[in-house]
């Protein structure tokens, strides 16, 4: 059988035409409507959150919270996080360091309070 080559080039020619989805280019290249962080507020954010990256650190600063207070000495940490002494005041140092908690000593005991500005400006930028 021999195919005529021009009745291809027909019946393609008389297939519908099937318009293409109109392509808002304001709608994929929408202004930003707020200033995205800087360089230096990026890098201040990421050490913060990488103190909280840590299930121990965060259950640190969960129990701190909780306390009464909002404050907790070392000798009462170190059991329900079930680490070391140095374990958890390495944790601590962490977290203290990124501005979640403050470090005060009594005496043989260092003791540890929550520093809520820290938390609610990470909230603000996840929420913003």
């Amino acid at each position: 059988m021999t195919v005529n080559i021009d009745y291809h080039r027909y019946m393609v020619t008389m297939l519908p035409v099937i318009p293409s989805p109109a392509v808002d280019a304001a709608a994929c290249c929408a202004p930003l409507v707020k200033e995205p962080i800087g360089q230096v507020e990026a890098e201040r954010l990421a050490v913060t959150m990488k103190a909280l990256a840590d299930p121990a650190r965060l259950r640190l600063l969960s129990i701190v919270a909780s306390s009464a207070g909002q404050e907790a000495c070392v000798c009462d940490l170190i059991e329900p996080v079930g680490l070391s002494q140095p374990t958890v005041s390495h944790h601590l140092r962490v977290l203290t360091e990124a501005g979640f908690l403050s470090r005060s000593k009594r005496g043989t005991w260092a003791y540890y309070r929550l520093q809520p500005e820290a938390l609610t400006g990470i909230a603000d930028f996840l929420t913003a």
